[in-house]
């Protein structure tokens, strides 16, 4: 392998890494009552969903593996679809 591609894997470890811990920490500072307000999976589920694509991530230094990579797709659904969804709910769950 050439310098090039691992200064690659690593650059792709780092942007895997902090999109995973993003969705992790995102999962856990929203209200609970905005998951189930917007219809969506629970705050546990995802809390636990994102939190497990993180150790992925973590522990297999590569999202380029056959966990890695729906670790990181996971974290891409929560920020894509769920994020934007519990964050339109207001703190004090008013309109």
């Amino acid at each position: 392998m050439g310098l090039f591609d691992g200064w690659l894997l690593l650059g792709l470890y780092w942007a895997s890494l902090g999109l995973t811990a993003w969705a992790f920490v995102d999962a856990l500072i929203r209200p609970a009552a905005g998951y189930v307000a917007a219809g969506k999976l629970t705050k546990p589920g995802w809390a636990a969903i994102t939190g497990l694509a993180l150790l992925i991530i973590f522990w297999q230094k590569t999202p380029l593996s056959l966990l890695g990579l729906p670790a990181v797709i996971a974290a891409i659904v929560y920020l894509v679809d769920v994020r934007p969804a519990v964050g339109g709910m207001r703190r004090d769950n008013t309109w």
